[in-house]
């Protein structure tokens, strides 16, 4: 194809039938009159069709892009209104650049979607979360907070498909040492889809306060219980306000044992006890039981987003920054 000038009428031309193509009234789902024509926004597909026509057919350079998205711009706004900035023309030339196959759009992510994984710099990141925000069906709030919360790097972290540390910043809560675990159980049952994601993935909410009875008659009451559909195993939740103890240890493998002999299945594998706690001593993982029990976890949560310094204390390596800009909690 004949390489087209930066700012030549050919160029504009295409993005101009571009947008106008994209954006035709959609008929109702009555009879065709002009009353049920319904004009649409652009699509996704329609910006990315800009953007690889302005990286490669017309060789914009990323150090050009400003200058000829301003001049477009001012022409689209006056042909077909607000809406195309200059800002946003850049949008979509990084968008060509980032997936340079259209076939790796979502149709599931919106263009919101996009313009929020545009700000993760980090590919292995933006890619990360380009697939999991289409598997889980994110929302744009919800895809924002998970690259807030940084959960791709906690997802680096070791431990497997139960997570080591847990930031449950969504429950709205201050001054965990001041509150009663019922508080936190009950927390965390109104945002319950919220915790699922933040759990990862596979884990199903099977109830509150389980019952269990041991063989001498005694009952106890587990927290909150869940099944793994991917592991296919049961997965018990023991709250705990503070410090991990050698007590709290020693409830949960009970906790554990008594739950497998009541209500593991015949397909089921073994039973899963995490206890959830604030800190945990490092002496206390070392010295007891956890350390060779595959059975049972000491995860720490925190009701506050995580610092880099943080993050990068808990995984052992330096963190670096994925977001190109400040986050506020929405888009342009």
């Amino acid at each position: 194809m004949q390489q087209l000038s930066l700012f030549d009428d050919a160029l504009y031309s295409d993005i101009r039938r571009i947008l106008q193509r994209s954006s035709r009234p959609r008929l109702g789902p009555q009879a065709p009159s002009a009353s049920t024509e319904r004009k649409r926004p652009p699509d996704t597909r329609a910006y990315w069709l800009i953007g690889r026509l302005l990286a490669l057919e017309a060789k914009v350079a990323r150090e050009q892009v400003a200058t000829v998205a301003r001049k477009l711009a001012k022409r689209l706004q006056e042909d077909l209104g607000e809406g195309y900035s200059t800002g946003k023309l850049r949008q979509m030339y990084e968008l060509y650049r980032a997936f340079p196959e259209q076939g790796a759009l979502q149709p599931e992510l919106s263009w919101s979607h996009y313009q929020l994984l545009l700000k993760v710099e980090d590919a292995a990141a933006r890619n990360f979360y380009h697939e999991e925000a289409a598997i889980n069906h994110w929302s744009t709030r919800e895809l924002s907070r998970q690259v807030v919360s940084r959960y791709y790097e906690r997802q680096l972290a070791p431990g497997g498909p139960i997570k080591g540390h847990f930031v449950l910043e969504f429950l709205g809560l201050d001054g965990a040492e001041k509150m009663q675990e019922a508080c936190l159980e009950e927390a965390l049952l109104d945002k319950l889809q919220h915790f699922l994601m933040e759990l990862g993935k596979g884990f199903a909410f099977v109830g509150r306060q389980k019952r269990v009875v041991a063989p001498s008659g005694k009952q106890f009451h587990i927290d909150l219980v869940f099944y793994h559909f991917l592991l296919k195993c049961f997965v018990l939740v023991d709250l705990k306000i503070g410090e991990l103890t050698h007590r709290d240890i020693g409830q949960m493998d009970m906790y554990v044992r008594l739950y497998e002999d009541k209500w593991r299945g015949e397909g089921d594998n073994p039973t899963l006890g995490i206890i959830l706690c604030t800190r945990k001593d490092q002496t206390i993982v070392q010295y007891s039981i956890l350390k060779e029990n595959r059975q049972l976890f000491a995860a720490t949560y925190q009701l506050y987003l995580p610092t880099e310094e943080e993050l990068s204390e808990r995984m052992g390596v330096d963190v670096q920054e994925t977001v190109v800009t400040e986050w506020r909690g929405g888009v342009d």
